[in-house]
């Protein structure tokens, strides 16, 4: 009988290859099409608010489906969302920061 080597039992099968290319392409696709949808809002010639709004909420998206796919976050165990969590949280207040120090400047 022909035994196959250790490594070739531990390669994944050439289904679940197909699988997850399939489902990059369907990210892929998804991620080219939000990018149309992005440009198409950009010619509705919405007020500043409301624009600035609608093209965050697709960035959002957009970016939510590179991390869960391309970074493979999808797959992870709980303890790197808790770490993305806590760099969110650092994120904010980072971004907030001018906003809290313009209404009570330090002086010195």
């Amino acid at each position: 009988m022909h035994e196959q080597p250790a490594h070739a039992q531990d390669d994944p099968s050439h289904g679940d290859i197909d699988r997850h290319v399939r489902a990059a392409v369907i990210v892929f696709a998804a991620l080219l099409v939000l990018t149309g949808v992005t440009v198409g809002v950009s010619y509705l010639h919405l007020p500043a608010l409301p624009a600035i709004a609608l093209a965050l909420a697709i960035a959002l998206v957009k970016g939510g489906m590179v991390c869960a796919w391309f970074m493979h976050l999808v797959s992870e165990r709980q303890l790197i969302y808790a770490v993305l969590a806590l760099t969110v949280v650092f994120f904010i207040v980072l971004l907030l920061l001018p906003v809290m120090t313009a209404q009570n400047p330090i002086t010195l």
